[in-house]
């Protein structure tokens, strides 16, 4: 099982995303492909000592993608990148799973080209764990769609649920709707329709839904999973990463502020690093692309070393464990309560059936 991994996508590429792939080499033992310049790339490899590694394979790109270059000019005109070469070989079968920390609207349109999505999924989503105090909760979507259809919603619990299963190692995680209150006759007209999918849906046993959760929710773990249009979670996503450097800001300024503030840090020190690496993204690797034919990681683009080595670890437990055979699983699942024929366009018949039963 190899990871393929994008060597020229993020701000510090190809520096730290070779130092990271080459830790996640030496601690997990991860087979890996390497896709970018291959120049630059053997340059870094001999940097980190890693030169001769047996199990790095170096695959050439001779073109790069930039932050700013639009996913329709990157579909056109850059087919020799190093995130459409890597899709390919995921597609080839020569590599099992793929992690990028580059341009996200690139990634996202390759891989839904090249990959193509899973039976019975529309719209692919993003996933990111969120830290909580009872551990960590999964937010889906948090960017790939700003505007969602009912189905969208149904889409991501199934997918999310999967995935959660297998990252906090729950059987039956449990599964929420972002809303503005935990009643089911709060929310717009779209979150209320939703409600009564997912209630349905969790009557059946397909998922294990409970409800409404609101934004307070978020941290105090009160659901395994969170489902929300990619609009929503991507705003959630930003404000929980700006709020966590505005209280680490505050607290250094505090701490400065008098000899005894400085005195009682020296007290509070390994309390505070793991409060750090708690709430540090890093710790939790990228977040996965769900719904495609293929395991598709996307990091931060400021990631760094430590965020590259847990990013390419999760792309190889996440084919590992066969992430999308269970969202299969679990999409047939759901499709056989529903009693649709797959041979039909079964999404546009799961609306119309539920519409009549719950609305």
């Amino acid at each position: 099982m190899k990871v393929v991994v994008d060597a020229m996508g993020g701000d510090y590429a190809p520096r730290e995303i070779i130092k990271g792939a080459v830790q996640a080499n030496k601690e997990y033992g991860i087979n890996l492909i390497l896709v970018g310049d291959e120049e630059q790339v053997r340059r870094e490899l001999e940097s980190c000592g890693a030169g001769a590694v047996k199990n790095i394979e170096i695959v050439h790109a001779e073109q790069q993608v930039e932050m700013d270059d639009s996913p329709t000019q990157i579909l056109r005109s850059k087919r020799n990148s190093s995130i459409h070469t890597g899709l390919r070989l995921v597609k080839q079968g020569d590599g099992s799973a793929f992690f990028s920390a580059g341009n996200t609207g690139a990634v996202m349109a390759c891989a839904k080209m090249i990959l193509k999505t899973l039976p019975g999924i529309d719209r692919p989503a993003i996933a990111a764990v969120m830290p909580t105090v009872k551990g960590a909760t999964v937010m889906c979507d948090v960017g790939a769609n700003v505007d969602c259809r009912i189905e969208n919603y149904v889409q991501f619990a199934i997918m999310a649920s999967a995935y959660s299963s297998i990252v906090m190692n729950k059987e039956i995680p449990t599964v929420g709707l972002m809303s503005v209150g935990e009643e089911d006759v709060k929310g717009n007209d779209i979150t209320k329709n939703v409600f009564k999918f997912l209630f349905e849906l969790g009557k059946s046993g397909v998922i294990n839904f409970h409800g409404n959760v609101e934004g307070k929710d978020v941290f105090r773990g009160t659901s395994d999973v969170i489902v929300v249009d990619g609009f929503s979670g991507n705003v959630a996503l930003k404000v929980s990463e700006s709020a966590g450097w505005y209280v680490s800001q505050m607290l250094k300024e505090e701490i400065r502020s008098s000899f005894l503030a400085k005195v009682g840090a020296l007290f509070m020190i390994p309390a505070l690093k793991r409060i750090k690496k708690r709430a540090d993204h890093s710790e939790y690797g990228g977040a996965p692309l769900l719904g495609v034919n293929g395991v598709c990681i996307i990091g931060h683009g400021s990631a760094n070393q430590t965020a590259v080595k847990y990013s390419i670890k999760m792309a190889h437990d996440l084919a590992e464990n066969r992430l999308n055979d269970l969202i299969e699983e679990k999409i047939t699942e759901y499709v056989k309560v529903l009693k649709v024929d797959k041979e039909d366009s079964f999404w546009n018949n799961i609306v119309e059936k539920f519409k009549k039963k719950t609305i």
